[in-house]
């Protein structure tokens, strides 16, 4: 091996997958491929197909891969789990849940390979996934497993964020690369941090970050996969695959409404507008919606299956939940503890009312936040939202009302 190559944050983004697959079937003789987590979901490639086509490419074309918060539960299945590495989770009885490292000869080094997710990315997998798993500070993981394993070079798959690695580098002396992953920053060039070099690839089948073995230590860089429009023989069923889901995705809803016709989706007033029409169809006293459920794109005059599934791909079903009770008078104190775990938050009515007991909102804060078990779901999906307010349904009701 003469190198590690990391691809990071993939998302299911396979729309174009033939220069990441064919690049990663070239150099596999002489590097080893690694990812850092969220290679599953994000896409209507995976609503529609499962994961089954990520899984045959993680497990044809990869070494070793981190754990993401999107597709945890892949991790867990026979043909994952022995690929998959990481030091700070475990079982209920202290067991680690994956092997803590994999080790490797590099350019006459043995090099250690292990991973870690942080801790917000680890709140971000749904709460029955992981019930009974326990987090470990991802610093402490790690050296701890360093005391434990003698070998000469520390290489790390973080889905953590960029600023946690860099915190992570200081906080663990003697690691010689951190890849970063989860936190979908334009934070590229490699930085120096501690003794390690943090870097993080182009996410989204995009590019790839390298190591690579020196005098000097490691040198890190940043590529995009080249443009190819050919792939091996051994991978033609998985493109043939792709391709059927990408007609299926071709199907079209509908035209567009003329507030998002061919122009970039501003998210924050598609959910805005979504909000505001579930909670005149459902008659709730309010819709909560995490701004992090959709997705940006570019939209052009008709709505497809593949837009509607790129915008929301997650599948978000939602939930009408019980206020917990020391938010019932505090709503700026819910808003507030859903924003720093979840990131922007859209409401109806904006702000909220006080003595608000009950609300309308994805399943992802329900679960996660909210502890839904109490009360009964509402059997709609937030995409149902979203489609009748991109093809002008939404609009025209609001005119007749």
């Amino acid at each position: 091996m003469e190198a590690i190559l990391v691809t990071t944050d993939v998302h299911s983004a396979l729309d174009n997958p033939v220069p990441m697959l064919a690049h990663l079937h070239q150099v596999r003789e002489r590097m080893l491929v690694a990812d850092c987590g969220d290679f599953f979901e994000g896409s209507g490639y995976y609503t529609l197909g499962g994961g089954v086509v990520e899984r045959r490419l993680l497990a044809g074309l990869y070494d070793v891969i981190a754990p993401g918060n999107h597709g945890w539960h892949h991790h867990l299945k026979p043909d994952l789990r022995p690929l998959t590495v990481c030091a700070n989770v475990t079982d209920l009885a202290g067991n680690m849940l994956f092997r803590p490292l994999r080790e490797v000869n590099m350019a006459g080094r043995r090099v250690a390979i292990s991973a870690v997710i942080g801790e917000q990315a680890f709140a971000a997998v749904p709460a029955a996934e992981r019930a009974d798993v326990c987090f470990h500070d991802p610093a402490h993981a790690l050296r701890r497993l360093m005391g434990a394993h003698r070998v000469d070079a520390w290489i790390v798959l973080s889905h953590s964020g960029y600023i946690h690695d860099l915190r992570l580098a200081e906080a663990c002396p003697g690691l010689d690369v951190i890849f970063a992953g989860h936190c979908h920053s334009d934070r590229y060039q490699p930085t120096a941090a501690g003794t390690a070099c943090v870097v993080k690839g182009y996410e989204l089948g995009v590019g790839y970050a390298l190591a690579t073995p020196s005098s000097a230590g490691w040198q890190a860089s940043v590529h995009r996969f080249p443009p190819v429009d050919q792939v091996p023989s051994t991978l033609k069923s998985v493109v043939a695959r792709i391709d059927r889901i990408r007609r299926q995705l071709a199907a079209p809803l509908g035209p567009l409404a003329g507030a998002f016709r061919d122009r970039p989706l501003d998210l924050p007033a598609l959910l805005t507008a979504a909000a505001e029409d579930l909670r005149a169809r459902t008659g709730t006293d309010a819709v909560v919606l995490n701004q992090t459920c959709v997705r940006a794109t570019n939209l052009r005059s008709d709505l497809t299956m593949g837009d509607l599934l790129q915008i929301e791909p997650f599948g978000n079903q939602l939930i009408t939940v019980v206020v917990p009770e020391r938010f019932i008078d505090d709503p700026a104190a819910l808003l507030e503890m859903l924003t720093d775990r979840a990131g922007p938050i859209i409401t109806d009515p904006a702000p909220l009312p006080p003595r608000l007991h009950q609300i309308l909102t994805t399943g992802y804060l329900a679960t996660n936040f909210l502890h839904p078990d109490q009360s009964p779901h509402s059997g709609s999906r937030l995409a149902e939202a979203l489609q009748r307010v991109l093809t002008g349904d939404f609009s025209e009701r609001q005119g007749d009302r």
